[in-house]
């Protein structure tokens, strides 16, 4: 980084330059594309969206459980995850996967989501419901609300878990961007990667043991969780999502009878074929720019965001861009003060950074005559 910063700061000619300052010949890396027997199936990169794999991935189908996916997004986003709630009658004996809650006990909107998340629980899903809306009804209506303000446009909710209904529907691409956002809810990431937990029964704790039903968590190298889904109309559904050094995966697979199969190969894929090129941590990128007037001639500046891209492994040239808004700077300047931006730019992709003053310059005191001088010096000495 230093030897690219130097180089930078070399070729700063009128405040906005393009450099070359990273070459590597793009490789061919001989990857075929992952084979899979799910009818839809999906593989983004977790942080920026960016689509690495698909297959029939605007196709609506049944999603099974990974409907909690957005239960548990809404529910975490709707207040205090400790807050106590009390069970009602119509989260207890929910068809399909259970905890078995009793009427009328007390749990913790936290350990409500980690029954939904691990153990998959139909009733939890309802309890949380009726919670958060009032009735099941209501809470779908702002499943549907936050998915609108997703921008999602093939995804309708009808139920909070995710039980055979014609009008509950995704596809594997909305899927996966419901996901992400999952995934940017720290309490959330925190639960999908847990394996094992243990919840109150009726007031005695530590009675109920949550066991994961995400088998990656065990099996893949870097699984970070997410969620299993079944019914026999819908078929086997799995949402998952992994992190080998910094570069977070999201794969989707819709009606796949071979879905940890489907899984593996396409995360593969994607850390085989991509990786995260750190290029400047925040306040490591520096470019200097004159001073007029000051008691020094320049003023340092670095960047306040990260420089980091996703790319193709062998990925080819890599350039700087910084514009100002002037060729120069009137001093007094303060540490702290914006002044234009950096762009990296390769292979078509960009980011950019806020600059600012790393240091401070201070104006030079007017050249005064001889005699006023000698006054300004008894004054000092006084």
């Amino acid at each position: 980084m230093k030897n690219i910063c130097a180089l930078i700061v070399a070729l700063v000619i009128g405040f906005c330059f393009c450099v070359s300052v990273y070459a590597q010949p793009a490789a061919e890396d001989g990857l075929s594309l992952p084979s899979v027997s799910a009818e839809s199936a999906i593989l983004i990169n977790g942080e920026d969206g960016a689509v690495y794999f698909e297959k029939n991935a605007d196709a609506r189908l049944g999603m099974a459980s990974t409907t909690k996916l957005m239960t548990a997004l809404v529910a975490a986003e709707s207040g205090d995850v400790n807050r106590v709630v009390t069970i009602p009658a119509q989260a207890v004996g929910v068809e399909g996967s259970s905890i078995y809650l009793v009427e009328g006990e007390r749990l913790t909107m936290r350990e409500l989501l980690y029954a939904l998340l691990l153990s998959s629980a139909n009733d939890a899903a309802t309890a949380i419901a009726i919670a958060v809306a009032g009735s099941v009804e209501d809470f779908c209506a702002k499943m549907n609300e936050r998915g609108a303000q997703m921008g999602l446009t093939d995804t309708h909710f009808t139920n909070p878990h995710g039980l055979y209904d014609e009008e509950h529907y995704t596809t594997a691409r909305e899927l996966a961007k419901i996901a992400a956002e999952v995934l940017c809810e720290p309490l959330l990431r925190q639960i999908v990667a847990t394996v094992r937990a243990t919840i109150p029964h009726d007031g005695e704790e530590n009675k109920r043991l949550l066991l994961n039903h995400n088998k990656l968590l065990r099996t893949y190298e870097g699984a970070i969780g997410m969620k299993t889904g079944f019914t026999k109309k819908t078929g086997r559904t799995l949402v998952s999502a992994a992190q080998r050094d910094g570069l977070v995966l999201i794969a989707v697979t819709l009606n796949a009878p071979d879905d940890w199969r489907d899984h593996a190969a396409m995360l593969d894929y994607g850390f085989s074929r991509y990786e995260r090129v750190v290029f400047a941590q925040v306040g490591s990128f520096f470019v200097e720019l004159p001073v007029t007037g000051g008691v020094c001639e320049s003023v340092t500046l670095t960047n306040t965001e990260p420089l980091v891209l996703t790319l193709p492994k062998g990925h080819g040239d890599v350039s700087y861009s910084v514009q100002g808004t002037s060729r120069f700077l009137f001093a007094p300047v303060s540490y702290g003060d914006g002044f234009g931006t950096v762009t990296l730019i390769c292979q078509g992709q960009a980011v950019s950074s806020p600059l600012i003053l790393s240091d401070s310059v201070a104006a030079k005191e007017p050249d005064l005559p001889p005699f006023l001088r000698r006054i300004k010096n008894f004054f000092k000495t006084e």
